[in-house]
């Protein structure tokens, strides 16, 4: 008994019931390994022979070894390990490529510390090494980076490098031939060309609103094209008429408009009343005269290409197509804001006092057949912002693909216009990086020399993987990559993995270069994720609830005239089914009978 006469103290309970905690240091080796899982599942994808995984949500199937695209179909359920997904998407977002070598890094940080976290050692101490070593390792990439100037034919040379470079791990990299230099003019009409000389302040704008990729399946790859500094896209849907148009101009004016020119139905809540059938009549006259009102300013603008979001019905098809003049409605809003980009006309919501400072040119415009799809295209555009890629191949699979490696080597491209440096790939710079910190952690006092081993042993991950997955023996290369960076001169710190040939080469006398910016990125992202999951030391997994308008417990019917507690219904079930209304009716609840009861 308690000497103060207390007796036990009752439980406190703060969360729901059936809800699952777990902490501790069991809980941290918990979550290291599915990060382990997780990074196993993209392993073999990485580098130019890295396999594809094929992935089916039962109603879709995607081929793809884009790390990013797995790890999203893939909707991993575990709290912890979806620090991955997240870490993934923000590297292709930022850079665009890496998405599979920021994975591995984290995963391969987590696997190098777990011996120290199974031994004891706090984790804020692992993750104050952690991320001083990360530091070290972006501060020894940024200091490796060879800089370019992009106003010279050698640091063209340089992007189209990098673009092929991004595609190697591609199902189009036998196609580099082609694509690589598309990439490049894309990218250079994106960021602005004017006597040559690249204006890199404009590459961090939206991707999407300046290079579009049109996808047309049927055809060989080769037949894929682009549309340098002009817009390209499919025929919207067209009224009777269409064909009557004239579908080559030169030197047109372009007129952009958000409205509606077609006749317009009755709303059915509306009330017209009438003392005349005359009156009548002039109600019909009355929208008649609204619609040949807007198509007549059109007309008398001097636009002979008129382009709306909205509907072009078949009487003003007819009307344009009469006068010479070329229309399309229901074009999507992105194809219009890349038309106005590139020809400078100005969107119009309205078509009264259209003049010529609001239309916009092109050198040439046509319609042209690619495939089974009809395409409008406005080459030789005055401002040549914008750009259009349109891609050819057999399957959806495979042009789906295409397009998501396209995007990936036009963000490297971007990346390299705006760092203005690049690195060695092929697993040279994590090499030379792991090398550095070998060296520097002989300089350190106590545990932080353990953690800064391993930060440079799991670093060591991006040339092992890429070993295994071209097929020759991982031991042997790191073996001699080791010993090349360890002479410290400046050749031997581009040596990485020799794809082609087994064994180790210079990568960046190879060609096999990529931007700065892409591999500090991933290395202090996978950073940032291994300190995340060490600093977790608790998992709380709140219950789904069966009642979809069940509120959380602790306030009898949910504080809002909601469900009551499975106790206090129980007892409200009792008294009301004419069972005793005094007394204890439920566990801990008590019902005493009130007058008038």
């Amino acid at each position: 008994m308690n000497s103060g006469g207390f007796g036990m103290k009752p439980g406190i309970i703060i969360l729901r019931e059936g809800t699952d905690t777990s902490q501790g240091r069991p809980q941290l080796i918990s979550n290291i390994n599915a990060c382990q899982a997780v990074a196993d599942t993209v392993r073999t994808t990485l580098g130019p022979r890295g396999m594809d995984k094929l992935v089916f949500d039962g109603r879709k199937v995607t081929i793809s070894n884009d790390g990013a695209t797995i790890m999203k179909l893939l909707e991993i359920a575990h709290p912890a390990a979806r620090t991955l997904v997240d870490i993934s998407a923000s590297q292709d977002s930022e850079v665009g490529d890496g998405t599979t070598s920021v994975v591995l890094l984290a995963g391969e940080m987590l696997r190098q510390l777990k011996p120290f976290v199974e031994e004891g050692v706090h984790p804020q101490i692992i993750i104050r090494w952690l991320r001083a070593a990360s530091k070290l390792a972006v501060e020894r990439v940024s200091n490796m980076a060879v800089s370019f100037d992009m106003n010279a034919d050698e640091g063209k040379k340089m992007l189209l490098k990098c673009a092929s470079t991004a595609l190697n791990s591609k199902l189009i990299s036998s196609h580099q031939d082609l694509f690589s230099p598309m990439i490049v003019s894309a990218v250079m009409s994106m960021v602005g060309v004017e006597s040559d000389h690249i204006d890199s302040s404009n590459s961090a704008g939206d991707l999407k609103s300046y290079v579009a990729v049109k996808k047309i399946p049927g055809g060989d790859v080769r037949q894929s094209f682009l549309v340098n500094g002009g817009v390209a896209f499919k025929k919207t849907f067209s009224y009777a008429g269409f064909e009557q148009m004239t579908k080559k101009f030169s030197d047109p004016k372009i007129l952009l408009l958000n409205v509606e020119l077609e006749l317009k139905s009755e709303k059915e809540n509306a009330e017209v009343r009438i003392t005349d059938p005359q009156q009548y009549q002039s109600i019909v006259d009355a929208e008649w005269d609204i619609i040949y009102n807007k198509l007549d300013c059109c007309v008398k603008s001097g636009a002979q290409i008129v382009l709306s979001r909205l509907p072009v019905g078949d009487l003003a098809t007819q009307y344009f197509a009469d006068r010479g003049l070329f229309c399309a409605g229901r074009v999507e809003g992105g194809d219009l804001k890349r038309v106005a980009r590139a020809t400078g006309a100005s969107m119009q919501t309205t078509t009264s006092n259209l003049h010529d400072g609001i239309l916009g040119t092109c050198g040439i415009f046509e319609e042209r057949q690619v495939g089974d799809e009809r395409f409008n295209v406005f080459e030789a555009c005055p401002v040549r912002k914008t750009a259009t890629i349109v891609l050819r191949g057999g399957s959806e699979q495979f042009i789906a693909e295409s397009e998501r490696s396209i995007h990936d080597a036009l963000m490297v491209v971007m990346r390299s216009i705006k760092s203005g440096s690049v690195v060695a790939g092929g697993g040279a710079v994590e090499m030379e990086v792991s090398r550095y910190l070998r060296d520097h952690a002989l300089g350190i006092k106590g545990k932080g020399q353990l953690m800064v081993t391993a930060m440079a042993r799991a670093l060591e991950i991006i040339p092992r993987q890429l070993s295994d997955n071209a097929g020759f023996d991982s031991t042997d290369v790191l073996s001699a990559l080791r010993k090349r960076h360890a002479m410290g001169d400046d050749e031997g710190k581009w040596y990485g993995v020799d794809i082609n040939d087994g064994g180790i080469c210079d990568t960046f006398s190879r060609g096999v270069w990529e931007p700065s910016l892409n591999k500090c990125n991933s290395i202090a992202a996978a950073a940032e994720a291994a300190c995340v999951i060490l600093s977790i030391d608790e998992t709380v997994t709140n219950p789904r609830s069966q009642d979809p308008g069940a509120q959380n417990t602790g306030m009898i019917g949910g504080g809002q005239g909601g469900p009551m507690t499975n106790m206090m219904g129980n007892a409200m079930n009792t008294a009301n089914s004419g069972g005793a209304r005094t007394g204890q009716l439920g566990p801990g609840v008590s019902y005493m009978k009130g007058r008038g009861g």
